[in-house]
């Protein structure tokens, strides 16, 4: 009985990450397809300023350079985590995923601080139809980021209480995923929406 649980155990630790992993998948299409929205809106409505400020007004390039540029390297640095998560290295996960939050938080600082600047301004999501486009789409991708966060906040708790556990790594892999995902995205909002309006 006892060798019967355990040869069933395996099997039933590898249905379950294969459903998390597929599940997780799930999600991510769902959310390529809320941005997807978000981006046609925000298509449709780039000239709509109403008479107001468009994105040569508004945006400094170079601001926004530096908020993909830390949102870059914290990519790298999650790399660098999964690299150290293979090698069964949890100082060095734990390490990396510290420096990976710190860069993130340093981009949503960023960010924050612009839409401040923004609304004191008078350039806020009720200004014009643009404007409200503007704030949604990279607002939700702001949001996104900071779950993001917290995730890696809880991952970094657990690697360190649990260790490198199937789990734990399983975990990672999906916040990995989620991590390169907005990576993606911001991607697409720096081109579409920032380098588009310069042009």
């Amino acid at each position: 009985m006892a060798h019967a649980a355990t040869t069933l155990a395996p099997g039933h630790d590898h249905d379950d990450s294969t459903k998390t992993t597929l599940g997780f998948w799930i999600y991510l299409m769902s959310d390529c397809l809320i941005f997807a929205t978000l981006f046609a809106t925000f298509g449709v409505l780039a000239n709509a300023t109403a008479g107001g400020p468009g994105a040569r007004e508004l945006f400094e390039l170079p601001y926004v350079l530096g908020e993909t540029l830390l949102l870059l390297a914290s990519s790298v640095t999650f790399g660098m985590a999964m690299l150290n998560l293979y090698a069964q290295r949890r100082g060095q996960v734990t390490m990396w995923l510290a420096i990976t939050f710190l860069f993130g938080a340093g981009f949503v600082a960023m960010e924050v601080n612009e839409f401040a600047k923004l609304i004191a301004d008078g350039a806020g999501p009720g200004t014009s139809a643009y404007l409200s486009a503007y704030f949604t789409l990279v607002g939700t991708h702001g949001l996104h980021v900071t779950a993001g966060l917290l995730w890696i906040a809880i991952l970094m708790h657990q690697t360190f209480k649990f260790g490198l556990t199937g789990t734990v790594r399983r975990r990672l892999a999906c916040l990995s995923l989620f991590w390169h995902f907005l990576d993606l995205v911001w991607i697409c909002v720096f081109t579409f929406v920032y380098l588009r309006g310069f042009l």
